[in-house]
């Protein structure tokens, strides 16, 4: 009976579902990381890309040890299902490709010249000067935290 259970959960949608999934480790204060967080969920249909608060330290360190924390503070990293690791562009292009939605920009992000310089070229800039850029745009990044702490599993309290 046991050995059936196994076999049938290993053909279970949901299943295949977790076992296709992407992690996304990304700073959770940077309002572009939580903006870009928002929209891929938004378009996300199937689930298949999870995301973790790189300022959960404990999470990130138990799952994911091989990731230094002062080098994903530099840029997003996304770990696939076979544990490879992608930083920064790269990294949003992977994470690209399982949203449906995101697709044709995924495949637009590997021609040549976007993938291989300009891409990267502008998604250093703005990782660099991301907390800079957030100031210019007025963010008030400790009302956005505290409208995040009001948020469970998607869920967000009225106020």
């Amino acid at each position: 009976m046991q050995a059936a259970y196994n076999n049938d959960v290993t053909k279970n949608k949901f299943y295949r579902k977790v076992s296709n999934m992407v992690t996304a480790i990304y700073d959770g204060y940077c309002v572009i990381c939580n903006t870009t967080r928002r929209v891929v969920k938004m378009l996300d249909w199937f689930d298949q890309v999870e995301f973790l608060d790189l300022h959960d330290r404990e999470a990130v360190e138990a799952r994911y040890p091989s990731i230094d924390h002062d080098a994903a503070m530099g840029q997003i990293h996304v770990v696939d299902n076979k544990g490879k690791v992608y930083a920064g562009f790269p990294a949003t292009r992977r994470m690209l490709r399982d949203v449906p939605p995101g697709i044709p920009l995924y495949l637009i992000m590997r021609l040549p010249v976007i993938g291989g310089y300009v891409g990267p070229a502008i998604y250093r800039f703005i990782a660099k000067h991301r907390y800079k850029i957030n100031q210019v745009l007025g963010v008030d990044l400790e009302a956005q935290q505290r409208e995040e702490d009001q948020c469970e599993d998607g869920v967000c309290k009225l106020v």
